[in-house]
């Protein structure tokens, strides 16, 4: 489970950012959370408004730059120790509106959860050349964290755990520590993080190509799983089958007895996108992974919007821990319904051209009171009282 990230010197960002899955102090939706013995509760959701060029898909972007920056040398060596998905990779690119910083290296710091124990890993890149890395544990509870590695520059010290292990530190410049230790050992705890790495799953379905890259498991109970959940959002399909001579999928309906099929590329939008998406959504919640998706509501209807989400939100369905991270425009999901405060951030470009983003749950009325949670969140949105304008109410005003 991803806890929390920070990065700095990214693309539309240029000052330390954090995004927190930790969740706070709220009386709204507890039975949510994923909860464990020792440790801050975790939200399996969390999505991010705001207007065009604001920063939402940078953000998602710089956790895509470090998962892809950590996985693709181990997944190009068939290294890779669980079922990896393919991502295109992330460039790092620093924020560019200041000469200071487009000589200075962007930043990466993550912590996440894997059973009893929190990881923090860190990473520094400055012109594609790994400045700094280090990777530390802590069993939840305990107070001090130990190290496993520390990377700076050229000089590399390891912990305990891997001191008497007889390591190579000849590592290339350019290449994560990480993955240099994924590819050539065999260490417990090293492999333990590079498969939360290889978990991560990142889409983009704005983009067309996300549609043509179907996910599907051949076994019955996944198949049966699927075409449910495609039927409870009101795609009335009773199968599929891919056609390896044509390369297509064929979805097929029952009507009066009589199987029909039509090929993939001849359905809407909205069922393409689902088709594409909902088994990777699957996998996530069977295995507990983490699934980054940018404008998830790109062609959904906002109903079916709501079912996806709330299947992170119901333990009963969520029971491994998964968790969903996602940018969107959709105002009508924007529901103290639907969303803890904690769960809704907004990203938006500050004076100097630099993107910020923070919680909703931070903000405070005039009066200094946090915004309560029986507020019409997307109202007081669309009014500008959240700070991220979200421009419509400009247009709005405008005079012909």
């Amino acid at each position: 489970m991803l806890c929390q990230f920070s990065f700095s010197n990214f693309r539309s960002y240029r000052d330390e950012t954090t995004f927190d899955f930790q969740a706070a102090a709220l009386s709204e939706f507890k039975d949510s959370l994923i909860k464990t013995e020792k440790g801050s509760d975790i939200l399996p959701v969390g999505v991010i408004y705001g207007p065009n060029g604001g920063g939402k898909s940078n953000l998602l972007a710089a956790l895509g730059c470090v998962i892809s920056l950590v996985t693709e040398p181990v997944y190009e060596l068939d290294k890779n120790h669980t079922r990896f998905i393919v991502q295109q990779k992330v460039s790092c690119v620093p924020y560019l509106f200041d000469e200071n910083s487009k000589e200075s290296p962007s930043r990466f710091e993550l912590f996440f959860r894997i059973g009893d124990y929190e990881y923090r890993y860190y990473i520094a890149l400055l012109h594609d050349i790994i400045e700094e890395e280090t990777l530390y544990r802590r069993k939840l509870g305990a107070s001090r964290a130990a190290r496993i590695f520390e990377r700076d520059h050229g000089s590399i010290s390891l912990g305990t755990i891997l001191g008497s292990k007889n390591i190579n530190t000849e590592v290339n410049a350019k290449m994560p520590l990480l993955s240099f230790l994924a590819i050539n050992y065999s260490i417990p705890v090293i492999v333990e993080v590079i498969r939360w790495f290889e978990e991560c799953i990142f889409r983009n379905y704005a983009n067309p190509l996300a549609e043509q890259q179907i996910l599907l498991s051949n076994d019955d109970l996944s198949k049966k799983h699927f075409l449910t959940m495609m039927n409870d959002m009101g795609i009335g399909i009773t199968g599929y089958r891919f056609d390896k001579q044509s390369n297509e999928f064929y979805l097929q309906r029952t009507l009066h007895d009589t199987l029909y099929e039509l090929p993939f590329s001849s359905e809407s939008d909205g069922t393409r996108k689902l088709f594409a998406a909902l088994p990777v959504i699957l996998m996530a919640l069977k295995e507990g992974r983490l699934v980054i998706v940018d404008e998830l509501d790109a062609k959904l209807h906002p109903k079916l919007l709501r079912y996806v989400i709330r299947l992170f939100t119901n333990l009963e369905i969520n029971k491994n821990g998964a968790q969903l991270l996602f940018t969107s425009h959709d105002m009508s999901t924007m529901k103290n319904s639907i969303f803890r405060r904690d769960e809704i951030w907004f990203a938006a470009l500050d004076e100097e051209n630099s993107s910020e983003v923070y919680s909703l749950s931070e903000l405070r009325k005039e009066n200094n009171d946090p915004i309560n949670n029986t507020a019409a969140y997307d109202k007081q949105y669309l009014e500008g009282r959240y700070g991220a304008d979200p421009y419509l109410k400009n247009m709005l005003s405008w005079e012909v």
